[in-house]
């Protein structure tokens, strides 16, 4: 059985001002506020809560929800911006994962711009997912071409 560590809150620099709503062990809610946009995310741990049996997740693996209509431009930044915090926040979190809805290109093209990748389509049930992630330097080794197979 894998142990989940405890979701460190991360602290967003530059113009997002967070506060954090609802947390539990594993999770919780950021309200960002920005150039006047609310908008809500929910951060969790994966391993504890709806993506833990849909790829073999790590421990400190992330998941960033937005939970809140979100301005296409201003997606990407908080992507990145919410990225870069949470594995400030927890040197050893190897994966942050956003789930797109499958096929919504937006969505998915702000994130691939925000660093993450895709790597697998997922159904929840009641979902159809994208499964995007992005992990930091150590993880990869510097190496972004994850579609070559070493050695070739």
């Amino acid at each position: 059985m894998l142990t989940v560590p405890p979701l460190r809150k991360p602290v967003l620099p530059g113009a997002w001002r967070a506060a954090a709503e609802a947390p539990t062990r594993w999770s919780c809610v950021l309200r960002l506020r920005q150039d006047g946009h609310e908008i809500r995310v929910r951060a969790e741990r994966c391993a504890a809560g709806r993506l833990r049996a849909t790829y073999p997740v790590g421990a400190h693996d992330v998941e960033v929800r937005i939970l809140d209509d979100c301005p296409q431009h201003l997606l990407t930044q908080l992507l990145r911006t919410l990225t870069l915090s949470l594995w400030a926040a927890d040197p050893s979190c190897r994966r942050t994962v956003y789930a797109a809805p499958a096929g919504d290109l937006d969505r998915i093209g702000a994130a691939e711009d925000a660093g993450f990748r895709h790597v697998v389509d997922v159904d929840l049930g009641q979902d159809e997912l994208g499964l995007l992630v992005a992990e930091p330097e150590w993880v990869t080794g510097g190496d972004a071409d994850h579609d070559r197979v070493p050695g070739t």
